[in-house]
């Protein structure tokens, strides 16, 4: 394992303390805890706060600040973090007007996260909250009860940390969320597995000519295995499947995320979007109103993409996408 670090013990810590140094105009640590938050003037709307386990980056910490996250929690590497943490998340993000929960489908996210909503509102803090479930790889995969939460949850924060920014009230941003989660897909796949740094070796094994679709960002197993094909017949299969689920007809308007996993060079992205917007534009008729390509929601370093589609129901919802934010990692 080659990995830039010191004490695996202490990575999350230092990576945190780095990351608040480095951009200390845009976001702070909460002393004592493991919560970033952002430093933005409050102005008493509803707080949105995310998090989970690290290795995900920029997820969640670089979506703190204007326009999006105002605190993000964070666990140890692939870990939920515990409520007390994410109680202190709640308590920085609360301005009077309640504060919101973006909660990936994982075991321990959904159980602490609600521990901790229980808990805020025993200190009178009035907390609402949705389940992000829009990996359709695989069902009650490792770690996960129903389907898992992956790259789809960046949408959402985009989406409700505008609404947020507008004034939009905490029982508006909920039935939003509810409006929105039903109608994100996602599917990823892998060429090398993730080594986590407190582990110290691979999470699973590929030979050299090996591909994995359906991989989840921690490293559970997907759907089928296969050798590795061309960029344009990866993309197929990832549009095939999510045809299945979206069930989409000519002229539909969607959003797309095209995500690295952690170490697949933005060239290959892009030749990867290239591929997509053929099938997607050119061949099913689709109207793209948002595209975006990058490393928003990753599994260390991971090689592989996930495709991320978001039927647009409501012609705001791309008014949110496209609205401003000051954050480190959109």
């Amino acid at each position: 394992m080659k990995k830039i670090i010191n004490n695996p013990d202490q990575i999350v810590d230092e990576m945190l303390n780095g990351l608040v140094f480095a951009y200390d105009s845009i976001v702070e640590r909460i002393p004592e805890t493991m919560v970033v938050h952002r430093k933005h003037e409050k102005s008493g709307k509803v707080g949105l706060v995310s998090g989970g386990g690290s290795g995900h980056e920029p997820a969640h910490a670089g979506f703190v600040g204007q326009g999006m996250l105002s605190s993000a929690v964070a666990g140890q590497v692939f870990t939920s973090p515990t409520p007390d943490q994410v109680l202190e998340g709640i308590k920085a993000a609360d301005e009077g007007e309640g504060v919101f929960l973006v909660i990936k489908n994982y075991t321990g996210d959904v159980m602490n996260f609600d521990m901790a909503k229980d808990l805020a509102e025993l200190e009178d803090i009035e907390v609402e909250s949705i389940v992000v479930d829009d990996d359709i790889a695989v069902e009650d995969s490792t770690f996960t009860a129903g389907k898992r939460g992956v790259a789809g949850t960046v949408l959402v924060h985009k989406i409700l940390g505008a609404a947020a920014e507008q004034g939009m009230s905490l029982k508006e941003i909920k039935e939003l969320a509810d409006k929105v989660v039903p109608n994100i897909a996602s599917i990823g796949l892998a060429l090398n597995p993730a080594t986590n740094p407190e582990v110290g070796n691979p999470g699973f094994e590929l030979a050299a000519d090996e591909i994995e679709f359906g991989i989840g960002i921690h490293g559970e197993p997907g759907y089928r295995r296969e050798k590795l094909q061309p960029s344009k017949d990866l993309a197929k299969e990832l549009v095939t499947q999510l045809k299945k689920t979206c069930d989409w007809s000519p002229g539909d308007s969607y959003a797309v995320l095209v995500n690295g996993m952690g170490a697949t060079p933005l060239m290959e992205q892009f030749v990867f979007m290239n591929d997509v917007k053929q099938l997607l534009v050119d061949q099913e008729s689709l109207n793209l109103e948002f595209r975006k390509v990058g490393d928003y929601m990753t599994a260390i370093d991971m090689e592989g993409v996930s495709l991320t589609v978001l039927k647009l129901e409501d012609p705001k919802w791309v008014d949110y996408l496209d609205a401003p934010v000051n954050v480190i990692g959109w």
